[in-house]
């Protein structure tokens, strides 16, 4: 998996475009109404979403497999953000517990166990009463189907990984222990979308 995703960026500089998701910008105002200074976002990548939070003013840390994608990521960051490399399944890289947590378009490409790991361990470096937000394919998803099926809702995609694909019952099956306050599928972006995810905000 690391060699995959190094490979994609050192091919593709900015594979998802310099600006930050339709629902980073819809994050950002949950946790200001939360008064939230600090976010872990596994899956860092090379910032674009986490800089929406950083010009905010919220301390930002991340997990991420590349090397390369952190290396572009201090463009933004310089020294002011800890990006830890490595997998997060590898979780946890420090003893630090966070306000909020923010893992968008992730967690689908894990299996069954590595999700329910990631979860255990992002719920745990939560302080009370942080917040937790996960954004994952729905089963709505166009790119639902496609590839081998190699397990329920999983499929082995032309591009490399596998894929699952969330739907209610297995959302509400993955997230019941960890207080889910809103769930609700959304569109990405919001105009002309191209994507359907499930976003899930738990709180401790």
């Amino acid at each position: 998996m690391t060699e995959f995703w190094d490979s994609a960026y050192k091919g593709n500089e900015k594979m998802w475009g310099e600006n930050p998701t339709d629902n980073a910008i819809n994050v950002l105002k949950l946790f200001q109404k939360n008064k939230i200074k600090s976010v872990l976002i596994p899956g860092f990548g090379y910032g674009r979403n986490a800089k929406v939070f950083y010009d905010k003013g919220v301390n930002v840390s991340g997990i991420e497999i590349s090397k390369t994608a952190i290396e572009r990521a201090r463009k933004y960051f310089g020294s002011d953000a800890i990006v830890h490399c490595g997998s997060v399944t590898d979780m946890p890289f420090d003893s630090g517990r966070y306000e909020s947590i923010y893992c968008y378009s992730l967690i689908h490409l894990l299996d069954k166990a590595d999700r329910t790991k990631l979860l255990q361990d992002c719920f745990l470096q939560l302080i009370p009463n942080g917040l937790m937000v996960f954004v994952a394919l729905s089963t709505s998803d166009k790119r639902y189907g496609v590839g081998e099926e190699v397990s329920k809702n999983t499929f082995h995609t032309p591009q490399g990984p596998n894929l699952y694909f969330y739907d209610e019952a297995s959302v509400k099956e993955e997230f019941e222990d960890y207080n889910i306050i809103e769930l609700k599928e959304i569109n990405e972006p919001e105009k002309n979308p191209n994507e359907r995810h499930w976003m899930m905000v738990c709180k401790k």
